[in-house]
């Protein structure tokens, strides 16, 4: 039986200026605020996926970027009026915006909030000047204090701290004030995660000086360290939260729930019958293509969706599953497992085994969890679940 939660993601593709290390599918705003006519493709976009989710609810929202928070209040307030109106909503949804410290007017998250924003992921990434600088970072280590500030008169404590490591240049004593400061600011959740060169990239093509290995991994353990001092306690490879406050959103990408992806570039997952029909769909990247695509007849978008679609190989599945539940400190459940692939676990029992023996694995009282080794070699962990 497929279940009725569902997780919806939004993508809002423009930046004010395209960050050399960042490989998301963002485009640079060549006007002074995004095109309004996108909240009507959006609309247009959801109504196209309609037909397969008849019967579930929303629980979690999350609008990512580029820099949603370039959308003005009113654009939130309006889409969210219009999709509440096509399918249930969780009483206590989660709706996270990601937002850039630098394109944060006075009085707007007052103004989110009140469209009906619950939760909001700051991308703060460093709080040194020349860190900023050499990431190219539009926004200073000031704004990112006035957006807290801000954060907080809205009374929207419930945010998160984006928050990097292994800088160019980075020493450990700078990393580590970095997460001291990040912390001084009681957000109630915090990102923390490696600077990585991503192919297709302007760092991946002309590299800037970073920390070897071994520096990286001092400056990993040593962030680590001062989170679980201030209260932070690890649930996945980067993400840090106070009690109660993970990511539920992210926590459904992990657990392998269904998501529905609307916007130029989103992905979804709709399991429509398990194991067979878990539909993937990707929409058109560049945002000009996308809103031609959902500009076409209702009968067509209504027909054939938006974008490109494929189910998931069923002998995929395991490692599909792996692939994000291994993330997880906590690991997963057996029944979990069952749940969102339609299999059963003991097909993997000699999988699970080699594992164990690598001791990449460990059980728990109800399915498995990997151990700190298998955490520090994840790629491995999970490559072991292939087909």
């Amino acid at each position: 039986m497929i279940e009725t939660s569902l997780a919806l993601y939004v993508h809002m593709p423009w930046c004010v200026r395209k960050c050399p290390y960042c490989d998301f599918n963002s485009h640079q705003l060549k006007s002074g605020q995004p095109d309004a006519a996108y909240i009507d493709a959006l609309i247009r976009d959801f109504d196209a996926e309609a037909p397969r989710l008849e019967g579930r609810r929303i629980d979690t929202v999350f609008f990512g970027g580029g820099t949603p928070s370039l959308f003005a209040p009113s654009d939130f307030a309006r889409l969210l009026e219009k999709l509440k109106s096509r399918i249930a909503f969780a009483d206590d949804v989660e709706i996270t915006l990601e937002a850039n410290p630098g394109t944060i007017e006075r009085g707007r998250f007052s103004g989110y909030a009140e469209a009906g924003i619950n939760r909001v992921s700051l991308g703060a990434q460093s709080f040194d000047a020349a860190a900023l600088k050499a990431l190219g970072r539009i926004h200073s280590a000031e704004d990112t204090h006035r957006a807290v500030e801000e954060l907080k008169a809205a009374k929207l404590d419930n945010f998160n701290l984006d928050l990097m490591y292994a800088l160019p240049q980075q020493t450990l004593e700078q990393a580590a004030n970095d997460v001291q400061i990040a912390c001084s600011l009681q957000p109630a959740h915090i990102s923390y995660y490696q600077l990585t060169l991503e192919p297709g990239t302007v760092f991946h093509s002309r590299p800037p000086a970073l920390p070897d290995e071994e520096a990286a991994w001092e400056i990993q353990l040593a962030g680590q360290k001062l989170l679980g001092d201030f209260g932070y306690a690890q649930y996945e490879v980067s993400a840090y939260a106070k009690p109660g406050a993970q990511c539920r959103h992210n926590l459904n990408y992990w657990l392998f729930g269904d998501y529905v992806g609307i916007g130029a570039g989103a992905h979804g997952k709709v399991s429509l019958e398990l194991p067979q029909k878990i539909l993937r769909t990707v929409k058109p990247k560049q945002p000009r293509d996308y809103q031609a695509a959902v500009g076409g007849s209702a009968l067509g978008r209504a027909a054939l969706g938006v974008g490109d679609s494929s189910y998931i190989a069923a002998a995929d599945l395991p490692f599909e599953f792996m692939l994000n539940a291994l993330r997880l400190n906590d690991g997963f459940s057996s029944d979990c497992y069952h749940a969102r692939t339609g299999l059963e676990l003991r097909h993997l029992d000699d999988k699970m085994a080699r594992a164990q023996d690598l001791s990449l694995l460990e059980p728990t009282a109800d399915g498995w969890r990997p151990t700190e080794l298998g955490r520090r070699f994840l790629n491995d962990l999970q490559a072991g679940f292939l087909a």
